[in-house]
Order: C-alpha cells, then sequence, then structure tokens
C-alpha cells in the first residue's frame, strides 16, 4: 500500500472543504460565545458588587443575554453542518470501498473471510465518522481561539498572554502526542480483535447447522468468549487512554486558571480578575476535541490501513481502454488456453480447445476439480487466462467490457444464490426492468409458477437466507427461471442439477433443453442424465478436452 492511509482519508475529504470550512468557522463562534459568556458574566457579577448604577451593567447584560443564546444556536449550527459533511462522507466513502470491492470479485476476495469484509464495510467506515468530527475541524478552530486569546489577553498584560500560550501549548500539542503515543497499539489491537470477533460471529452463524449436528457448540461458545473478552480488553486499554487524557486536561485547565489569577493581581485591576480567569478556562473548551482525537488515532490509523489495504489491491481481470461493441451471435472459441489460479498450484487448463457454434447444445463431463467451472470463471471474465485464446464472436474476449461479457451468459450454477428476499425479485434480478408478467412467464417455462401460486403470498414469499424456505429442486427452478428470464444467446448450467434426486434432474434436464431451443447450450457435469439430447459430449481428460461418445449421439 502506498501513502499514508490517514492522508488518503483527508484527499477523500476535500470535495467537502466547503462544508467542513462553515462547521469549523461555527465551531469557532461557539468557542467564542462560551468565552464571551464566561468573560461577560465574570464582569457583570464583579463589577455588580461594587453597586454602580444600573446603565453601566446594560450592555453587560444585553452581552451575557446575547453570546447565552449565540452559544446555543452556534453549537447546533455547527452540529447541523459538521453531521450533514460526515454523513456525506460516509456516504462517499461506502459507495468508493464497494466500487473497488466488486472488481476484485472473485478473484481477490478468496483469501478474505465474509465476516471481515462485513467488519470493513460496516464497522471500519463507521469508526471513521470520527475522524472527519474530531480531526479536521478542531486544530482549525484550536488555532482560531488561540489567535483571539492573543489579542485579548495581549492588550491586558504581555506576560500573562505568554503563560496562558504555554499553558495552551500543553494542552493543544504534549498532551495529544503523549494520548496518541500511549494508544495508538491499543487502538490497532482494538480495530483487530473487534474484526476477528465479527468475522468468527457471522462464520458462526452461517455454520451453525453444521456445529449443531456435530456438537461443535462448546467449541464455538468458547472461541467466541475469547474473541469478545479480547475486544474487551482493548476498549478496555482504549478508555483508559481517554480517562488519562481527560484527567490531565482538567489539571492543565486547573493550573492555568490558578496562574493567571496568580499573576493577574497584582498587575490588572480586581473588576477584571474574574472575567480574565473564567475566559482563559472557557478557552480550553476548544482543545479537548484534540486530546480526545489523539487517543483514538490509532483506532483511525488501522482502520484506513485496513479499508485501503483491500481497495489497493490490483483487479485480476480489467477492461480493454477501447472496448468492442458488445456480441451478439453466440459464437465462443477456446484455442489452446492455459490456465492455473496461482503460480504455486498446477495447472487446471492446458492448452483446452473448444469450438461452440450458435444453436449448438454441448456436455462436458468431468469430476469434482477436473475444470468445468474453471471454464465458466474465464468465460464470465471472473479470472485472467495466461496462453491461448478465447472468441467470442470473432473477437478475442479481452475485446470486450466485462458487463457486456456477463450480459451475454445465463449462467445456472450448483449452488445458485438465492437472496432473503421474495420468489419475484430473486427471479427479477436477472433483469431489473422486466413486468410482473415477464417474471411469470419465465417461471411457467421452468415450471415452478404452478408451485409459486400454491404458496399464501405467492410471488411475494419469502425465500429465506439462501432459500432455505425451498426445496433443492425448487431452489433450482427459481435459479432457472431467472437464467431464462435474462434471455442471454449462450445457456451454461455448471452442475446445476448435483444435487437433485434422479426424477428432478430428469425433469429439470427436460424444461431446460425445451426452453433453450436456438440458443446455445454448454452442460458441464458429472452426471449422464439426457446426455444423448447433446450435439457433441467431451470429458476432461489431462486438463484438456477429448471427444466422449459412450452411445450413438442423435443429430
Amino acid at each position: 500500500m502506498q501513502g499514508n492511509p490517514l492522508l488518503k482519508l483527508l484527499r477523500l475529504a476535500l470535495p467537502f472543504w466547503r462544508g467542513m470550512l462553515l462547521a469549523a468557522l461555527l465551531g469557532t463562534l461557539t468557542i467564542s460565545s462560551s468565552v464571551s459568556l464566561m468573560a461577560a458574566s465574570a464582569w457583570l457579577i464583579s463589577r455588580a458588587g461594587q453597586q454602580p448604577s444600573i446603565a453601566e451593567l446594560s450592555l453587560a447584560v444585553v452581552g451575557v443575554r446575547f453570546f447565552g443564546i449565540a452559544r446555543g444556536v452556534f453549537r447546533y449550527l455547527e452540529r447541523l453542518v459538521s453531521h450533514d459533511v460526515t454523513l456525506r462522507l460516509l456516504v462517499q466513502l461506502r459507495v468508493s470501498f464497494y466500487a473497488a470491492l466488486e472488481p476484485l470479485a472473485p478473484a481477490r476476495l478468496l483469501s478474505f473471510r465474509s465476516g471481515d469484509l462485513l467488519s470493513r464495510v460496516i464497522d471500519d467506515i463507521e469508526n471513521l465518522q470520527n475522524l472527519y468530527v474530531r480531526t479536521i475541524a478542531p486544530p482549525i478552530v484550536a488555532i482560531l481561539i488561540v489567535i483571539g486569546v492573543s489579542v485579548f489577553l495581549g492588550a491586558l498584560d504581555l506576560s500573562l498572554m505568554v503563560v496562558v500560550l504555554g499553558f495552551l501549548l500543553v494542552a493543544g500539542i504534549i498532551i495529544p502526542l503523549w494520548a496518541w503515543q500511549m494508544s495508538h497499539m491499543v487502538g490497532a489491537q482494538r480495530v483487530m480483535a473487534r474484526s476477528a470477533f465479527n468475522a468468527t460471529l457471522v462464520d458462526t452463524l452461517q455454520g451453525l447447522p453444521e456445529a449443531l449436528v456435530y456438537n461443535q457448540i462448546p467449541r464455538l461458545q468458547a472461541m467466541m468468549t475469547e474473541r469478545r473478552q479480547a475486544m474487551l480488553t482493548a476498549d478496555k486499554q482504549v478508555a483508559r487512554a481517554d480517562a488519562w487524557q481527560v484527567a490531565l486536561m482538567m489539571a492543565v485547565t486547573s493550573g492555568a486558571g490558578l496562574a493567571v489569577v496568580s499573576m493577574a493581581i497584582p498587575r490588572i485591576e480586581g473588576v477584571l480578575l474574574a472575567t480574565v480567569t473564567l475566559a482563559t478556562i472557557a478557552v480550553f473548551e476548544a482543545f479537548t476535541p484534540l486530546a480526545q482525537a489523539a487517543v483514538h488515532l490509532g483506532v483511525y490509523s488501522q482502520v484506513a490501513e485496513r479499508l485501503f489495504h483491500l481497495t489497493d489491491i490490483s483487479c485480476a481481470v480489467k477492461d480493454p481502454a477501447v472496448p468492442a461493441p458488445a456480441p451478439a451471435q453466440g459464437h465462443v472459441q477456446f484455442e489452446a488456453v492455459t490456465f492455473r489460479y496461482s503460480p504455486e498450484i498446477p495447472l487446471v487448463l492446458n492448452y483446452l480447445s473448444l469450438d461452440v457454434k450458435p444453436g449448438e447444445h454441448i456436455a462436458i463431463l468431468g469430476s469434482s476439480g477436473s475444470g468445468k467451472s474453471t471454464l465458466v470463471n474465464l468465460l464470465l471474465r471472473f479470472w485472467e487466462y495466461e496462453d491461448g485464446h478465447i472468441w467470442l464472436d470473432d473477437r478475442e474476449l479481452r475485446d470486450y467490457q466485462q458487463v457486456d461479457v456477463r450480459q451475454f451468459f445465463g449462467v445456472m450454477t450448483q449452488r445458485t444464490h438465492l437472496f432473503n428476499t421474495t420468489i419475484r425479485e430473486n427471479i427479477g434480478i436477472a433483469r431489473p426492468d422486466s413486468t410482473p408478467e415477464a417474471i411469470e412467464d419465465a417461471a411457467r417455462r421452468a415450471q415452478i409458477h404452478e408451485f409459486i401460486c400454491s404458496l399464501p403470498d405467492g410471488y411475494d414469499t419469502l425465500v429465506g437466507e439462501d432459500g432455505t424456505a425451498l426445496s433443492g429442486g425448487q431452489r433450482q427452478r427459481i435459479a432457472l427461471a431467472r437464467v431464462l428470464l435474462k434471455d442471454a444467446p449462450v445457456i451454461i448450467l455448471d452442475e446445476a442439477t448435483a444435487n437433485l434426486d434422479t426424477e428432478t434432474e430428469r425433469a429439470v434436464m427436460e424444461t431446460v433443453l425445451e426452453v433453450v431451443s436456438g440458443r446455445s447450450l454448454i452442460l458441464l457435469t458429472h452426471r449422464q442424465v439426457l446426455l444423448e439430447r447433446m450435439d457433441r459430449i467431451y470429458r476432461f481428460e489431462e486438463h484438456k478436452l477429448v471427444p466422449y461418445l459412450p452411445f450413438k449421439i442423435s443429430n
């Protein structure tokens, strides 16, 4: 990862500099009103003790009322603007993160746990709201307040100004640096502990049925307890550092007040003593966020590093600079294609060649791990092939945009994912602009319409997480309806019936062959159901495809 991650985050905030500057200005006005309120109140009380005429106090009375109201108004406006900017920044950050994440799937995300990715998308980005609220604006506010205090105290006594600036230096630089040094490693540990806890939690929930079957609940509970304890320990250490900086800040504030009183007694008139002292104490309100930000700077840094570690990964597949027009015919060719998933493992495809003409139905046989799914991954541009050529309508596959290539294929796999929403939305995801009639027509052709209509909520029935409310055959037919709705020129079935019983498998295959008439079909399987209906059959042998003729193939 190149560059400081915090600087990268700050660069993302540049488009919102106007809002942040306005928030800083409103924050300055808030602290200024607070300081002025304390100063005016102290002078009013001190002067009133001398029993002057009411006319001499009228301006101070008006000032106290004005600054009291102004402080609340400016604080409200500052919170309104700063949180608006922060939430807009978080939206942009989430969108940017997802936009960077999407091209990495699936090739670059295999080494990441789903719980870890979820933690980065939700918790890590959520933590960054404090970075923008507490780190960008507070230094600007503190600098402006220092300038104002210097002018005010300098007009009264230069020695007072120097002393107060010394205390402000401690509060604004020394304490934050000490707090950061004390907590930056703890903050990183806190992020990692929370990430490990979330990842373990998601993995446990996803594998809960298997854990119950194999009596692994006690072990998982112990693991969750260990992760939770590590997270709580890190939280306590961060909280301890936060408490120390609060205590030190209060000590410095009190020390500044005592020092000002001690020096001011022989130097300025008595009516101004309380004014100068309370105004000095009120100034430190602008420096409290600096120390708090320093405590959490380790969290921000680790969060930023985790995010950019992921988004800085280069994509496995990239679009061409000048893409070719979208394919239309359905002619697919592999020419001496070589591929492996990483340099450390053997070849999966070794000079593999295949020619699928428009409208042809072919079957490819092979055991699990032989390379059948790899063909799909390459055709869908999930991975980049090493040597050889893949042609689509007589153009190199690399010449097309990825979105155009994926629109060209309709894919049904052994584990087609069903989202935890309605049947209608699960089918309609293939073509978001499709009408209810088109969705129902696709369901009829997949022979699942009658079953859906028999449900109490029909097409509005929720399928559960990954379709757990449905049987295997029902899930596959809904997946088939999704493929049919897409109406792609080339249909690919990758072990689509592997989990079905023989009767259901034959029924699904009969439906597929009926509805894909006139379109290309690539059937990847290790079973021999209705293979006699295929135009050609191949099998994997030594990472290549060879003709396979166990019986006479009808034309």
